[in-house]
């Protein structure tokens, strides 16, 4: 049994149904599958729990029916596999909260029901790369092999063997019957995909041999895909209708691609600049000096240690760093100090440090007023 509706929400049993859709607006940005940070399956689950709780109290007659008797006054409305995506009835407000981003996602399920038979634009995709810290610098191309369904070209898309289809005797060619249900709180309508012809409003005596009457095929498609300079953690790059085929003459999907940046065992990333360690000598920090470090471009570059340096010290290199998105610039490197300590010394190097021991910083303190 699914949770309170409003109690996933997070409004009131008094709330207005401005309230509940701004609720529902607020939830569906954080939880959809293609911007939530929460793992896809725990996404998909959260994101479907607070549309069916949005479905039941943005519709006054169920939610009139909820308030009166609780699961029992709304369950038949979703039939006995509970609520799915063709429950759905609120698709132009999802449409509203992501534009035409996000409008078909879900292998279809939230296309409106009230419209089946009109030209749907197809399911759009989601693929993740990795790439390196050295592929943010120089940019790179990835070649992705993509599964997604196209229109099956033998029958058109139609499901007909050599795409003949006559029109749905079930359902009349509108895609979806009604059931009625008596319930103890009265007649309960319930509107589902005709099962003769699966909710196309077309049916055909002979099914197509290659796509088996589903009118579409599982395809891998090779996209060569260029990755940007200077991209960030989990950046998306859109690739215009790489998804799914559409729906009854409907364009294709889109595929998105969400970049993860592997982690460098040499560099740590603070967006377009790089920190980086270098350890050096005691007499280096004291007296001055410099050291070589590497860049991510691999150039070699003299850092300079300023006399008195203490240890964990943050010194700056310019321009060393990665470059930022839709610019020629580059960030900097940061490299933070360290002071390399020998295990094991030798006797000469044992009487030299204990002399520098005693008499280390003793020609600083020359001069100084005695205070006390």
């Amino acid at each position: 049994m699914p949770r309170d509706y409003y109690e996933v929400l997070g409004v009131e049993k008094s709330a207005t149904p401005e309230e509940i859709k701004k609720a529902y607006r607020s939830l569906a940005k954080k939880y959809h599958p293609d911007v939530s940070t929460e793992p896809k399956e725990v996404a998909e689950a959260k994101f479907k729990e607070i549309s069916e709780a949005y479905e039941v109290l943005s519709d006054p007659e169920k939610r009139n029916l909820y308030d009166q008797y609780g699961f029992d006054g709304v369950k038949q409305q979703f039939g006995e596999g509970g609520f799915t995506w063709d429950n759905f009835t609120r698709a132009d407000d999802i449409s509203d909260i992501f534009g035409d981003l996000f409008g078909s996602m879900f292998g279809g399920g939230m296309r409106s029901s009230r419209s089946r038979n009109s030209p749907q634009q197809g399911d759009s995709l989601r693929y993740d790369v990795e790439i390196t810290l050295k592929d943010v610098l120089e940019g790179k191309k990835v070649k992705l092999d993509v599964p997604h369904a196209v229109i099956c070209e033998d029958c058109k898309g139609t499901g007909g063997k050599n795409g003949n289809v006559t029109t749905c005797s079930k359902c009349g060619g509108t895609g979806q019957v009604q059931m009625v249900r008596r319930t103890p709180f009265g007649n309960m309508v319930s509107v589902s995909d005709c099962p003769d012809c699966r909710g196309k409003g077309k049916t055909s005596s002979e099914k197509c041999p290659r796509c088996h009457g589903n009118g579409r095929l599982t395809v891998d498609s090779h996209i060569d895909l260029n990755v940007p300079k200077g991209i960030d953690e989990g950046m998306r790059i859109r690739v215009p209708g790489a998804g799914n085929a559409g729906y009854n003459g409907g364009p294709a999907g889109d595929l998105f691609v969400v970049v993860h940046v592997k982690e460098d065992k040499n560099y740590e990333r603070d967006g377009a600049n790089l920190w980086a360690e270098v350890t050096t000598t005691y007499p280096r920090l004291v007296l001055g000096g410099e050291e070589t470090v590497t860049a991510i471009d691999g150039d070699k570059v003299a850092l300079t240690i300023p006399a008195g340096t203490q240890v964990g010290t943050v010194l700056r290199i310019p321009g060393k760093g990665l470059p930022r998105m839709n610019s020629s610039s580059r960030g900097d490197m940061m490299i933070r100090v360290f002071m390399d300590v020998p295990k094991k010394v030798s006797e000469e190097e044992k009487e030299l440090l204990k002399k520098l021991d005693t008499d280390a910083g003793k020609g600083a303190k020359k001069g100084r007023k005695k205070l006390f």
